[in-house]
């Protein structure tokens, strides 16, 4: 089998190539593994974004008008919070079920707005452009992390849907590689997390919190990991403490990485098998690996993990219609496909949603340029 380590090239910085780590648990070769995204320049959000378009309004191009931030939006991350049934999961919202948020702010329907008359603007802007993605917040701008939370929750919920958030900023992301970056250091890590908290509100929220953390952490020395999943676990304590309706979801990387116990043993120390603090965890953040094989790598890290039965998980469908590459290729693949759309309806045990984490049609760095929107890899996906 081949292993491929995950590395994200950050919203709003530099991006290039992507690295990879071997994994002597699958075989010892290494193979890169894409996770290069750009879904939302949050560097220029607005604190009132107007409402996502809908897919007619996509495809005539059309503006919604904009929303006000509730007053009542932001939440002290000190704010108590009631008792969690760590037995069961409270079930979505009747309107939450087929309603995930779909920012309208991202390249694809910056493109899509911009070519009218483009061959591929139809299929691209149904199959792509009108499904809800993931927002990252990739930079440490702890003065402004408030507000650009609160724009997208504030958003999500005059809406009635959920909004996907990927917090990003641990230090030591990456490993070092082209998507480094993050907090100067833990301390400063663990007050972003509580800014980002105080955006939440009160409503439905998804948090897939900080990719490849806890997956790629075998570069930090023993000590090192110790206490960056210490710092996932107070983050996702503080994100469950500020807003009680977010679930909170933590790293297991992907079926081709880590065998499921070594990957829980991580996540256990990271705090994911406590309803303190988490929901579950996501894997397949912009990877390719088939669902099927997602579902039964989930259901097993779950297993080895322990914790109440209330924990499940989420998995990134974005490009994984056709699964992985057999020869291990990550760099904007030929032959790869959209996968399941989004929904916090499966109809699978203990696999709580299907989203696209990953923006499809935005390169790893092969078709186009690293994090940026690629027509021809859109459409290639798409049709």
């Amino acid at each position: 089998m081949v292993a491929a380590a995950s590395v994200v090239v950050a919203v709003g910085t530099a991006a290039g190539m992507l690295t990879a780590l071997g994994d002597e648990d699958a075989g010892g070769a290494d193979a890169g593994h894409p996770r290069v995204t750009h879904s939302v320049r949050l560097d220029a959000l607005p604190v009132s974004p107007s409402p996502s378009p809908s897919a007619s309004a996509v495809a005539s191009g059309s503006a919604s008008p904009s929303v006000s931030p509730s007053p009542t939006a932001a939440k002290p991350t000190s704010a108590p919070s009631p008792k969690r049934n760590s037995a069961k999961k409270e079930p979505w919202s009747t309107d939450a079920v087929t309603r995930l948020y779909r920012h309208p702010d991202s390249q694809i329907l910056d493109w899509v707005r911009a070519h009218p008359d483009d061959p591929r603007r139809d299929v691209i802007a149904s199959r792509i452009a009108g499904h809800p993605a993931a927002v990252w917040f990739a930079d440490h701008t702890p003065a402004t992390i408030t507000s650009r939370v609160r724009a997208v929750t504030a958003a999500g919920a005059a809406q009635g849907r959920v909004p996907v958030l990927v917090p990003y900023a641990i230090p030591d992301r990456d490993c070092g590689g082209h998507s480094e970056g993050g907090a100067p250091d833990l301390d400063a890590y663990d007050a972003w997390i509580d800014r980002f908290a105080a955006g939440l509100g009160s409503g439905e929220v998804i948090v897939v919190l900080e990719p490849d953390s806890v997956a790629q952490s075998e570069c930090l020395t023993a000590g090192g990991r110790a206490d960056r999943f210490a710092s996932l676990a107070r983050a996702g304590r503080v994100i469950k403490d500020a807003d009680p309706a977010a679930r909170v979801y933590y790293d297991a990387g992907h079926s081709g990485w880590h065998a499921p116990a070594k990957q829980a043993g991580w996540l256990k120390q990271a705090g994911a098998a406590s309803a303190d603090s988490s929901d579950g965890v996501f894997s397949n953040v912009s990877n390719f690996h088939a669902t099927a094989d997602e579902v039964a790598y989930d259901r097993a890290v779950l297993d080895a993990l322990g914790g109440p039965a209330s924990l499940g998980a989420v998995i990134d469908t974005s490009r994984n219609g056709n699964g992985a590459p057999a020869d291990g290729e990550w760099c904007d693949p030929d032959g790869r496909s959209l996968g399941r759309a989004p929904t916090l309806t499966t109809g699978m045990g203990r696999i709580d949603a299907y989203l696209w984490v990953k923006l499809p049609g935005e390169s790893d760095g092969c078709r186009g340029e690293p994090g940026t929107f690629t027509p021809s890899y859109a459409y290639d996906l798409a049709r």
